[in-house]
């Protein structure tokens, strides 16, 4: 990060001057999760006989820190109180301190939105619900059931059938959609055929699945409804299956079988009842149908959760809050659990997954873990050598760019005049803040891309911050509540300095940085623009973008 601030800051000066002119020997249960983390990552490491990179500074480690765990950029006094800090237990008390604060329920419930409804993220109250959940630190368990069984009659559970109501349209989407999400599997290719790439998925897995969605529908009053009978048939395209149509059976991604209860009903009563839904589905005032007796989304959440067949939803969310807080998965990709794509660290997700299991699928418990572990805090400078080692040894940690909500909050804060932000012992005050920050951030969010795999800053962001009035009016206006203004009040270069790089970068500024950039102010005329430049240019660089 050290030499993409350089280029930029050279890029600055350029532009001033032209503007100018699960194994049976797993480790005790009773073992924290950190320490079983690092048992196991090292393990990997000395076999491959390669030193990790360097633990991160705490300037580093407080700012990848908070914006993985608060969602956001430390203001200048945390970051400063934390660098000062001497005791050796300040890194506990930061973690324990933000996933108690309204930091971790804002951010967990953002995460868990572009999780769970990427293609409908600013649904109000589906995110009204996570909020709730997370508030109460509802169990995973307890919120994959909201979501697919739920309750219409409970006010703060209601919203969470979202879930599926936004799919509810497309067998496929409900399908596909929860098995990735929930399971970590991704069986849409064995639709037609069985998988080309894996021996575990065939196409009875894939009709099997879908019967448990395949009842599901809603009424023209938006209720989630289930008919109480319909069977899903399926022709194999294997050459060798002479079976010819089939009909599905309620088959889990384990194999596992439900039998439905038989109930025998006339062409009359199944006509009756199929007018009575149709009715349901295209009139207001038509009355709800009855619940069936056997509910094949209880079903599914049944068998999901059963001790014989939760390897999948367990092992699953274990996977993905690694991969959100390491930038990749121990299985990888996400949506590929199966037994041609072993995990990186196989024992290490065993040990996971049971303590997930054990401790009634508590999300907070495998974050503080994570974030107190020494894998986690590692630097993101590789100096060992020309090329990184294979990024699934976590030796070295990875440069993330941030989430829009993420930049979005950053940039709120950065930009704000740091001695404006309540102090750290006034809590009530920031819960306050925290809020108003999260109300202003959705006015931004959708101007940033939302980043993959490989992501590189699009040409509309760029533009954005080089021509936008609203960047120069929010952002780089010079009036008290902003930290422009804020410069303009500081007569000493060094002080502007110092204040603008713990401001925005979370840090104090290096040598280079200081001789650089006091040159430079003293070079200018005009103090007014200079003093805009030197915030435009750090609000906008790779070290604000990325989580380092």
């Amino acid at each position: 990060m050290r030499l993409l601030f350089r280029i930029h800051l050279a890029a600055l000066c350029l532009l001033v001057t032209v503007v100018d002119c699960g194994g049976a020997d797993l480790p005790s249960a009773d073992l924290p999760i950190q320490q079983v983390i690092d048992q196991f990552v090292q393990q990997r490491l000395d076999a491959e006989k390669i030193v990790a990179a360097p633990q991160a500074d705490d300037a580093n480690l407080l700012r990848r820190t908070m914006l993985d765990v608060a969602g956001r950029i430390p203001t200048s006094d945390e970051a400063k109180v934390f660098v000062a800090n001497g005791a050796a237990t300040k890194r506990v008390e930061l973690v324990d301190r933000l996933l108690a604060s309204p930091d971790f329920v804002w951010h967990q419930r953002n995460e868990l939105d572009r999780m769970l409804l990427p293609n409908q993220p600013n649904d109000g109250d589906f995110r009204k619900y996570l909020l709730w959940a997370v508030k109460e630190n509802r169990s995973w368990e307890a919120m994959f059931r909201d979501m697919l069984v739920g309750d219409e009659a409970d006010e703060n559970r209601k919203p969470a059938l979202t879930f599926i109501k936004s799919r509810v349209r497309d067998l496929d989407d409900m399908l596909n959609d929860s098995a990735i999400i929930f399971f970590g599997v991704n069986v849409t290719c064995a639709k037609c055929h069985d998988h080309p790439l894996t021996p575990d998925w065939k196409q009875h897995h894939y009709f099997g699945m879908a019967t448990f969605f395949s009842r599901t529908y809603v009424t023209k009053k938006n209720l989630l409804a289930e008919r109480p009978f319909g069977e899903v048939k399926f022709k194999s395209k294997r050459k060798d299956d002479t079976k010819g149509e089939q009909t599905a059976k309620f088959e889990f991604l384990t194999g596992s079988v439900i039998d439905e209860p038989l109930v025998e009903r006339s062409e009359d009563d199944k006509k009756k009842i199929e007018e009575v839904i149709k009715a349901a589905m295209q009139k207001d005032d038509a009355p709800p149908p009855e619940k069936p007796a056997f509910s094949p989304r209880e079903k599914l959440v049944e068998v999901a959760l059963r001790a014989e067949d939760n390897r999948f939803f367990a092992r699953n969310i274990v996977n993905r809050v690694w991969d959100r807080f390491f930038g990749r998965g121990l299985v990888h990709p996400v949506d590929q659990l199966h037994a041609a794509n072993a995990p990186s660290h196989p024992e290490l997700l065993d040990w996971l997954t049971r303590d997930m299991v054990a401790h009634n699928y508590d999300l907070k418990r495998l974050i503080r873990g994570i974030v107190l572990s020494q894998a986690y805090s590692r630097s993101s400078e590789w100096t060992a050598g020309s090329q990184p080692p294979d990024a699934a040894l976590f030796a070295v940690a990875k440069v993330k760019p941030l989430t829009p909500r993420q930049y979005s909050l950053s940039l709120l804060i950065a930009a704000n005049n740091p001695t404006q932000w309540p102090a750290l012992d006034q809590a009530e005050q920031w819960v306050t803040r925290r809020e108003q920050l999260e109300n202003s951030s959705n006015g931004w969010a959708g101007n940033f891309e939302m980043p993959g795999e490989s992501f590189h800053v699009a040409v509309d962001e760029a533009l954005l911050f080089s021509n936008n009035k609203r960047i120069e009016d929010e952002f780089l206006r010079d009036s008290g509540d902003r930290l422009l203004g804020h410069l303009k009040t500081l007569s000493d270069n060094q002080a502007v300095i110092e204040t603008a790089i713990q401001a925005i970068c979370s840090r104090a500024p290096r040598d280079e940085e200081r001789a650089t950039l006091d040159e430079f102010l003293k070079s200018r005329s005009d103090q007014a623009t200079a003093l805009r430049q030197l915030v435009w240019v750090l609000l906008t660089g790779p070290e604000m973008r990325f989580s380092y």
